[in-house]
């Protein structure tokens, strides 16, 4: 397995998965509150695999028969990056919002949330851009490494997810200020506009 191919891809999927959206959000809260934690995360992490294995497999072929797509994905990607920076950086300086976890009691039951869970997943259009669209875009620049690069982005999703969901204890106090989003919406704006510089240089 080509190493450095690994370690792009598991650097990409951890920037792109870190930015705070629905899933991540559903995953911290469960556990904040305990609710099925394992479940949840496995959850997450294979509808990931899914959609990796998707990206790095097909992009390329499709791009192959379409010469013209990657470059289209690509900027296109790098445009929707850019934007999304720029909505995190004034998430920043705007936001006086706290994380509200909810009551810890009463635990939704375990297919419930579950359901829920993957309707947040993959009903998610930004979760095909993140996987399908955009890792597999970004996979095109390892010809013959591929698979290397997408078993760094599941890593990382694993490897994300498990230490979301199991250490979101520690992080409740944390963000119970408004003050911790602010940083990590900024922090989020800063590797969206890496990634998106990534792929117009890429390119």
């Amino acid at each position: 397995m080509d190493f450095s191919a690994y370690l792009s891809g598991l650097g990409m999927g951890l920037s792109l998965i870190v930015a705070i959206g629905a899933q991540n959000a559903f995953v911290l809260r469960q556990g904040l509150r305990g609710g099925h934690v394992f479940a949840v995360c496995l959850t997450c992490a294979l509808s990931d695999v899914a959609l990796i294995v998707l990206g790095v497999t097909s992009f390329s072929r499709i791009a192959a028969v379409l010469p013209w797509l990657d470059p289209v994905m690509r900027f296109g990607g790098a445009a929707f990056l850019g934007f999304y920076g720029l909505k995190s950086l004034m998430s920043a300086v705007r936001s006086r919002a706290a994380l509200d976890v909810g009551a810890a009691n009463g635990a939704t039951p375990l297919m419930p949330t579950l359901v829920a869970c993957l309707a947040i997943t993959w009903l998610n259009p930004h979760v095909y851009l993140d996987t399908v669209v955009l890792l597999g875009t970004i996979s095109t620049q390892f010809p013959g490494r591929e698979m290397a690069f997408a078993l760094g982005a599941m890593t990382s999703s694993f490897g994300f997810f498990f230490s979301l969901g199991y250490g979101a204890a520690w992080l409740r106090p944390v963000f119970a200020q408004p003050t911790a989003w602010r940083i990590l919406e900024g922090a989020i704006a800063a590797v969206m506009w890496v990634i998106a510089g990534s792929l117009v240089v890429g390119g």
